[in-house]
């Protein structure tokens, strides 16, 4: 007897047009966080208004479940880590019901994903070796702060972004050194578009998200319209929710060459521009609470497990 085949998923259920509104779930949320208290913070806790999650690798696959959701095999090749269950089909009522993760803590539950990156010697696929998730204040107050909406779908960067990345170009992979050191590099891959580190260093990348958020609405057709950047110490009028910003610290464990890499978002072009990241959110909502209040609304510094005296 032939096993069943698995049933298509439908989109989520109230989506517009790619527009998916917050419901029930977040008004819940909001009503918890005003009645969470803040712990008082330990006197030697650092000012950095921020709490962070530290992932592994957990699998790749050509799929996006933000961008096509449903539709396996539809996508360049993704390297995801956090949530272990994560592929195309993957829905908000799954993340709640798979809690399996590579993240700690094992409170976030989200998924987070990058474009794999290539070794173009080998074309062998180079993994993370550290990703660091932080969710922290871009502004410098935390007036109106609100916690991470779960279910939220965010982008950061540009998957059809083609150009080059010399040495000093923003939006490169760079050199990260215990102390000082040329982070563009002690040389350049013959194409000038990759770093070869000298010293102790290894390639790293940094991604950050937006900080503001319209308030309605999880997704949107191109994954970025919900949400946008703060400026001037402030959200814009039509994303007035300040939420807290992800910022993606990627490690990978290798140190650069001539021959350089490519992402499988670019596997022609070899440059590192069209890097990104996307992250569907998910977390016990009590310890995202918590954590906003203790770590962003008292602007001090935790580490995974909450408060962390500034030690690094």
């Amino acid at each position: 007897m032939k096993p069943k085949p698995k049933p298509k998923p439908t989109p989520e259920a109230e989506a517009v047009n790619g527009w998916i509104p917050v419901g029930d779930a977040w008004r819940k949320q909001v009503a918890a966080f005003k009645a969470t208290k803040a712990d008082p913070p330990p006197a030697d806790a650092g000012n950095l208004p921020e709490f962070r999650a530290d992932c592994k690798y957990s699998h790749r696959l050509a799929d996006d479940p933000i961008v096509f959701p449903g539709l396996p095999g539809a996508s360049h090749m993704h390297s995801f880590v956090g949530n272990k269950a994560v592929d195309a089909d993957t829905r908000t009522a799954d993340l709640t019901k798979f809690t399996a993760t590579t993240c700690k803590p094992v409170k976030d539950r989200s998924a987070y994903w990058v474009p794999t990156l290539y070794d173009n010697a080998t074309k062998k696929p180079v993994e993370t070796t550290g990703f660091r998730v932080y969710y922290r204040s871009l502004q410098n107050n935390s007036a109106g702060q609100m916690p991470m909406p779960n279910g939220l779908r965010m982008i950061s960067g540009d998957a059809k972004k083609k150009e080059p990345t010399p040495r000093g170009a923003q939006g490169q992979f760079y050199c990260a050194f215990y102390g000082p050191g040329d982070i563009d590099g002690v040389a350049r891959s013959t194409n000038g578009n990759w770093p070869i580190c000298g010293g102790d260093a290894t390639l790293h990348f940094t991604l950050r998200f937006p900080d503001c958020w319209d308030g309605k609405h999880l997704d949107s057709p191109n994954h970025k319209d919900h949400v946008a950047y703060g400026s001037g110490n402030a959200c814009p009028a039509d994303h007035p929710v300040k939420i807290p910003s992800l910022t993606f610290e990627i490690q990978y464990g290798v140190k650069g060459s001539k021959a350089g890499y490519y992402l499988s978002s670019d596997p022609a072009g070899k440059s590192a521009s069209s890097m990104h990241g996307d992250a569907f959110v998910m977390w016990d909502v009590n310890a995202m609470n918590q954590r906003t209040k203790n770590c962003i609304v008292q602007r001090r510094t935790c580490n995974n497990d909450g408060y962390d005296p500034f030690s690094y």
